[in-house]
This record gives structure tokens, C-alpha cells and sequence, in this order.
């Protein structure tokens, strides 16, 4: 799928809550790995759902990386025989992670990136529609509606059981108590308001 191209490009996987975005990254990494490329994982320091130092699927999969606050800092780790930059959770960063993703690009490295496109509002993450119209391949995975079985592209926040107000803050760390996976139809935003034309 790649050959015809010259080394160092952007990858975004993206969807929403469990959709297997990081699993699908590690499984990437694996198979880079087996290719004995020099491979170097990042996560944003916030994600520490599951492991501190490692990024890890809902599954279970886990991997090594290092945990960062700042996108600059992953420019600390990268060296002349760095091959491959994978980051999970990109949303997260801050908008430097754009121009970082591309320099990396252009030094002939190759960047994968994993994270949510959208918000629990439905509303695309800034960081993460740049990441989109700026890759050379896209790999948008859907998961299953909870609610209605339909292909769920859109993350739903729970409080207390209930769909969380469009008021609320639009970052919360979490996992399967805080969040459902949902189609179009089942999502629920409460106080949205109504779309005018």
C-alpha cells in the first residue's frame, strides 16, 4: 500500500469512543516492530486511564511510550534513525502537534496518529480535523451503537447515567463509565442548541 511513496507521511486512525483507535495503532506498532524499524510512542500525560507509561486499548493491548504534556517535547526524543512517531490520543495535544506532525513528516519519518474526531457534542476536535485534510491516509473505524446496533460514529457522555449538558467541559478523562458509543440517531446532547439555517 505504501511503496509507491517516498518515506515520511501523516496516518490519522480516528472514530469515536471504542471504535479501537488504540488498538489498532499498537497493532501497527507490532508490525513495525517485527520490520526492526526504530519506533518511538507517545501519549498526552492527561491519559492515565489504564497505565501511566504505556498506551493501552480498551481490550487490554498495552504498549510502552512516553507520557508528555507539551507536543514539544517530543521533539526531545527524536533521533537521526528515528523511523516511526506514533501518537495515541493526539486530540489532546496542543495545536503545535500540527507543525510537529508535519516536520516529522518531512524528515522522512513516518507518523501515525490515534484519537477522537469528535467531541461528545458531535463537534470535530480542531487538532484532529488539521490532522485529517494534512495526512496521506485516513482511517476513520466506527464502532456499534449501544442503543440501536447501527454502525456509532459519535461518542456520548454520560453523567450519572444520564447524556451530559452542552455545557459541559468538552475534556474529561474516561472509559466505559463516562462514555457509550452511539450512532447519529441515539445520540443525545442535552440543552444543544438547534441548528439554524
Amino acid at each position: 500500500m505504501y511503496k509507491q511513496y517516498s518515506s515520511g507521511w501523516i496516518e490519522v486512525i480516528c472514530g469515536c469512543m471504542f471504535a479501537g483507535k488504540s488498538e489498532e495503532l499498537i497493532r501497527r506498532i507490532n508490525t513495525l516492530e517485527y520490520a526492526k524499524k526504530n519506533i518511538i510512542v507517545f501519549k498526552p500525560l492527561i491519559d492515565d486511564r489504564y497505565s501511566e507509561d504505556e498506551i493501552a486499548s480498551h481490550k487490554g493491548n498495552k504498549i510502552k511510550c512516553y507520557s508528555i504534556s507539551r507536543s514539544k517535547d517530543i521533539l526531545k526524543f527524536i533521533e537521526d534513525d528515528t523511523d516511526v512517531v506514533a501518537i495515541d490520543e493526539v486530540q489532546f495535544f496542543d495545536e503545535n502537534i500540527i507543525p510537529i506532525c508535519e516536520m516529522l513528516a518531512d524528515k522522512q519519518i513516518r507518523v501515525m496518529v490515534a484519537g477522537l474526531d469528535k467531541d461528545f457534542k458531535g463537534k470535530p476536535f480542531y487538532i484532529m480535523s488539521e490532522l485529517l485534510a494534512r495526512a496521506e491516509f485516513v482511517t476513520k473505524l466506527s464502532a456499534i451503537c449501544v442503543k440501536c446496533g447501527a454502525p456509532a460514529t459519535i461518542t456520548q457522555r454520560l453523567v450519572n447515567n444520564k447524556p451530559a449538558s452542552y455545557k459541559d467541559p468538552i475534556i474529561l478523562i474516561g472509559a466505559s463509565e463516562s462514555y457509550e458509543a452511539r450512532c447519529r440517531h441515539c445520540h443525545i446532547v442535552e440543552d444543544k442548541p438547534k441548528i439554524k439555517l
